[in-house]
């Protein structure tokens, strides 16, 4: 299915049915990131997977790539679609997408999900900077062997426009940010799901954690001083594998349908 929002022409699969359940996926990848999981999270929710901005089916338009703005774009595709409050899950970018929406749209969200997600440009290990900061269209020749372009080609509407997504999204990567002061505004329970092998800093993670309340002091025999939010580190995954990991959905339901 489609949608028209703030011109871009949204890609979106609706699986299964239950509490409402936004999923979205990591940068150059589309929904069939996601494939092997939807299944399983489609037997207890309603799923509604959107290809974010340039990605799988969904149209790049001529603005730039903002997590901000794609977050209230995401927002508007679940009040057309009359979902008044949704669980939120998010892989990487979709991840940075999922924690705007909250941040944004507070009303909207009753769970959130955000799985290898940073809240800062320094949660990454510095050797992954330089890196991003180099992502942009003179790579696209170079990569028209891996498996993100052999998708993107299949999928996109306008596959010629690949070399334009990668020099927006370098774009993006090269602009530093800082969301501590948006982390402590998030009101809805929030899962931070990582591979003990991830991308990012251990430091970091831990951070993300207790800004959300998490890791300030011991939980009490009653569990009386339990934090609403939660930390799974998920052993032997690294960021690339997340998507593909069979503890990625246990982990995700337990907490989405405590």
């Amino acid at each position: 299915m489609n949608t028209t929002i703030n011109g871009i022409d949204y890609y979106y699969e609706i699986h299964g049915s239950g509490q409402p359940l936004l999923l979205l996926h990591g940068g150059l990848g589309s929904i069939e990131m996601f494939e092997p999981d939807i299944s399983k999270l489609s037997a207890s929710h309603q799923v509604i997977a959107v290809e974010l901005q340039g990605h799988g089916r969904t149209t790049l338009g001529d603005r730039a790539i903002s997590l901000i703005d794609i977050a209230d774009d995401m927002a508007a595709i679940l009040r057309t679609l009359g979902i008044a409050k949704a669980d939120v899950m998010g892989y990487s970018l979709g991840g940075g997408v999922a924690f705007r929406i909250a941040v944004q749209h507070p009303q909207l969200v009753r769970r959130l999900v955000l799985v290898s997600t940073p809240f800062a440009q320094e949660g990454f290990y510095p050797e992954m900077l330089p890196m991003q900061a180099a992502l942009g269209a003179a790579m696209a020749e170079g990569m028209k062997d891996a498996p993100m372009y052999t998708s993107y080609v299949k999928l996109s509407p306008h596959p010629e426009r690949f070399p334009e997504l990668l020099d927006r999204l370098g774009a993006y990567m090269r602009q530093p940010y800082n969301w501590a002061d948006d982390v402590v505004r998030v009101s809805a329970p929030t899962l931070l799901v990582y591979g003990d092998s991830d991308m990012f800093r251990l430091e970091h993670v831990v951070e993300f954690y207790k800004l959300l309340g998490g890791g300030q002091r011991d939980a009490g025999w009653m569990r009386e001083h339990m934090a609403q939010n939660r930390l799974a580190i998920l052993p032997n995954v690294t960021h690339y594998e997340m998507a593909a990991s069979p503890q990625l959905v246990p982990t995700a339901l337990a907490f989405l349908d405590r």
